[in-house]
């Protein structure tokens, strides 16, 4: 078998209805869009959701859940995260720069996962460390400021 000699399975692919050719053709008159109405007309259609003026199911059943406006502002940061910052001195600017978090980030907190093989230095009150984050980079010989 040769890459010019694929062909796809037997019924598979059905040929293209050509609509609106003639009652002979199957397709004739409406076109298999029923009778008159919007979704009979040319480009007419609607958004996803829309019920026809009713009150859609989503805007019907009510919110749930919290959805908190800090969230965009803050950040966990995993101790192999800071393998990617390149100077040793780790603070906000820095984790923003190496793309370790978002731009809009205003804190970050350094979590205790993966591993950290070298001395690192956070600095300022926008990056702080859980207890656990804290005993690794101590104990890699690093520090918090």
């Amino acid at each position: 078998m040769r890459l010019n000699e694929l062909k796809p399975a037997p019924g598979s692919k059905r040929p293209r209805l050509r609509v609106g050719r003639g009652a002979s053709a199957g397709q004739g008159k409406t076109c298999g869009k029923g009778g008159k109405g919007q979704k009979a007309r040319k480009g007419g259609y609607h958004k996803v959701g829309f019920e026809g003026g009713q009150v859609p199911l989503q805007r019907r059943l009510p919110k749930v859940g919290f959805r908190s406006a800090i969230r965009a502002t803050r950040a966990e940061v995993t101790l192999s995260d800071l393998a990617r910052v390149k100077s040793d001195l780790v603070d906000l600017k820095a984790l923003i720069e190496a793309s370790v978090v978002p731009l809009a980030t205003e804190r970050a907190k350094v979590i205790l996962s993966g591993e950290i093989g070298r001395a690192v230095t956070l600095k300022g009150p926008a990056v702080v460390a859980t207890r656990g984050a804290r005993a690794a980079i101590e104990k890699a010989g690093g520090k918090i400021d």
